[in-house]
């Protein structure tokens, strides 16, 4: 099994074997390859041969330039040192599906402007599996690649054809799913007859606005009963895998997004019977169980069906955070304390994210600036 996302494996004879992409043909992959006595010095060996391949490769084709997936496989790897085993994971399935097929074989001085804005409207209508195209946060994210590849390759000495500004995604507004008061009681009231664990978490999201990811790594060893404190140190969720690794995906439990997702939030008083009745210390909180976790998508089909027999529309599970966010709002309490149980670093992303207020809100307001000044 390969060590934290790189290609350094531990072969059968007690020797550590690394190998890195050294060009894509007819497609397949071919590699290079490196060994060592240990884990570190095979780290060393792989990124120095990584580095003389480039190096070669770009004297191959043409002096100061060098092939996009020879320069990208050593971004990637040089990444996986500052990023999350998510976010690597994340720009690998850019590169392999969308990135590669298109500039792979060329050499980044010889990738143009029109390139590039060329190769972002094709994502936008035909990228994807099915061929129906990808929406424009996930283009933005495949264009954000490209110029982490210019950056990196400017590094290196590398000539690069196409600018940081060569293209631009205008980002559509999705509507935001929230509940209206009368199906978060209808919801409220099914969710809190359940025995099931699965269900008190989606009681436990309505009522702190937790991510699912967090509430699928949540244990009990996380809650505080006697500071009446839940405690969010990290977020389960599946990730793709990397070339070799012998699997598509597997699940990975890391630190929250970012540091400011790293928080604790007050326990409801209205939640601390049930949860403290259902107490297994060690044991993850949606399975009662030490070891046994449930991932993000069986909790999404979970709600989903909660959803139908509570006889509301469809909704994702995120949407529990956001109608928390605006319930919050709606009431009149502390912005600030919101934006800090959320995990937000700062006010203005909890506003302009996660608050939306609701027609009775709009109304209220209209009638209260209609009222005559005294």
């Amino acid at each position: 099994m390969a060590r934290r996302g790189l290609n350094i494996y531990l072969r059968k004879n007690g020797r550590w074997e690394g190998r890195f992409v050294k060009d894509r043909k007819n497609d397949k992959t071919h590699f290079g390859y490196v060994y060592g006595k240990s884990f570190d010095e095979t780290k060393e060996k792989l990124a120095l041969a990584r580095s003389r391949w480039i190096a070669h490769a770009g004297e191959e084709e043409q002096e100061g330039s060098a092939m996009l997936d020879a320069v990208s496989a050593d971004w990637l790897t040089e990444s996986e040192a500052q990023l999350k085993a998510s976010t690597v994971a994340k720009y690998r399935d850019y590169l392999r599906c969308y990135i590669h097929p298109a500039f792979g074989r060329k050499e980044l001085s010889t990738i143009t402007d029109a390139d590039v804005s060329g190769f972002c409207p094709e994502l936008l209508k035909h990228g994807g599996k099915k061929g129906e195209g990808l929406s424009p946060k996930t283009v933005s994210e495949v264009l954000r690649v490209l110029k982490c590849l210019r950056t990196h390759a400017i590094s290196r000495g590398y000539a690069v054809g196409y600018s940081p500004n060569c293209a631009r995604i205008k980002q559509r507004r999705r509507e935001i799913r929230i509940f209206t008061p009368a199906e978060r009681d209808r919801l409220e009231k099914y969710l809190e007859t359940s025995d099931d664990l699965g269900h008190m978490g989606m009681l436990l999201c309505l009522s702190t606005g937790m991510r699912i990811g967090e509430l699928c790594a949540l244990t009990w060893d996380d809650i505080s009963f006697e500071d009446r404190e839940i405690h969010v140190r990290k977020t389960l969720q599946r990730i793709s895998c990397g070339e070799g690794d012998g699997q598509k995906t597997k699940i990975v439990i890391t630190p929250p997004k970012s540091d400011c997702s790293q928080r604790t939030i007050p326990l409801p008083d209205e939640l601390y019977p049930r949860l403290a009745s259902e107490r297994q210390p060690g044991a993850f909180v949606l399975t009662g169980k030490e070891g046994q976790y449930l991932e993000p998508r069986t909790m999404q089909n979970r709600f989903k069906s909660v959803l139908s027999a509570c006889s509301i529309g469809n909704a994702n599970f995120h949407a529990l955070r956001h109608t928390f966010s605006t319930t919050w709002v709606e009431k009149g309490l502390d912005v600030k304390s919101l934006s800090a149980i959320l995990g937000h670093s700062t006010v203005n992303i909890t506003l302009n994210r996660y608050v939306h207020p609701s027609m009775a809100m709009k109304r209220k307001n209209m009638d209260q600036m209609a009222a005559p000044c005294r």
